[in-house]
């Protein structure tokens, strides 16, 4: 960093996202041994200031200036202006974010709600929580629905005897040390009938939770899917049962059903998020 610092002659202001809690200018960085200060970066960057932002939290200042070629609209539905956005990103971990409309602007909140409990809603789901909770103290979101979460699905399947793995594909996840892409990648392309069921169980979590997330804040504004993994399964998540799970909230149904939800195809939306808050320091 001091060599950077030395570099840069025009910088004034700096703002990073990064992916962990932010609190009173310091960040530890979830699953790395690291912790960031903005006094410290002033100092080494030589700059005027520097604003830490959680990853979310940037990435969802980016949402409301998105280009329509930069998102996938799941549902044909029109957002309302002056509504409230949240954001829930799968990748290595699970992401979210809420963005509040507040007098014609917007304010991002950020949130490590990928760590709270995770609720089945249906009996199947219900079984899988029980084998989760054999193997871990907590059981949350992010343990089903993200990059972590996707092979404990698996996992769980294989104890199904309803079911069988392509034993080809069960070696080749031997000899990976992230069995993630090859899960996907065999299910996309309907190879192993395990993975394929593990990544209709994986957007069926995914969509509930989205519900979750529009009910809690009224997201007429929209629901955004970000993270590495929504624009690599697209063609799984214009399937319906994305939706389904969305919309599978009993009274509110017809509700969810007006909240249009979006696909981020732009993998700079965090960049260009933590841009836009800079302009207006």
């Amino acid at each position: 960093m001091p060599a950077f610092g030395s570099a840069v002659k025009s910088l004034e202001k700096v703002v990073v996202g990064v992916p962990g809690p932010v609190n009173k200018g310091e960040a530890r960085i979830t699953n790395l041994p690291w912790t960031v200060s903005e006094k410290d970066m002033v100092e080494a960057l030589n700059v005027g200031s520097v604003k830490l932002l959680n990853d979310l939290e940037a990435t969802a200042y980016g949402l409301p200036f998105l280009p329509p070629e930069d998102v996938y609209m799941l549902n044909d539905q029109r957002p309302d202006p002056h509504a409230n956005k949240v954001i829930i990103a799968p990748g290595t971990g699970l992401g979210e974010a809420v963005l509040f409309a507040h007098e014609g602007k917007y304010i991002a909140s950020a949130s490590e709600g990928g760590h709270v409990d995770y609720a089945p809603h249906n009996l199947f789901q219900l079984e899988l929580l029980r084998y989760m909770m054999g193997k871990f103290e907590h059981v949350s979101y992010e343990r089903v629905c993200s990059g972590i979460g996707i092979p404990h699905i698996y996992d769980f399947l294989r104890t199904q005897s309803y079911i069988h793995p392509n034993p080809n594909i069960a070696v080749q996840m031997e000899t990976v040390e992230d069995r993630t892409p090859v899960i996907v990648t065999a299910a996309l392309n309907m190879e192993c009938e395990v993975c394929v069921e593990t990544l209709n169980v994986f957007v069926s979590i995914l969509g509930a939770e989205a519900g979750n997330m529009a009910l809690n804040v009224l997201a007429r504004g929209g629901v955004y899917l970000g993270g590495g993994i929504p624009p690599r399964i697209l063609e799984k998540l214009k399937d319906g049962m994305f939706m389904a799970a969305f919309i599978n909230k009993g009274r509110f149904a017809d509700m969810l059903s007006k909240i249009p939800v979006y696909v981020i195809l732009n993998d700079k939306t965090a960049l260009f998020g933590a841009a836009c808050y800079a302009l207006g320091l």
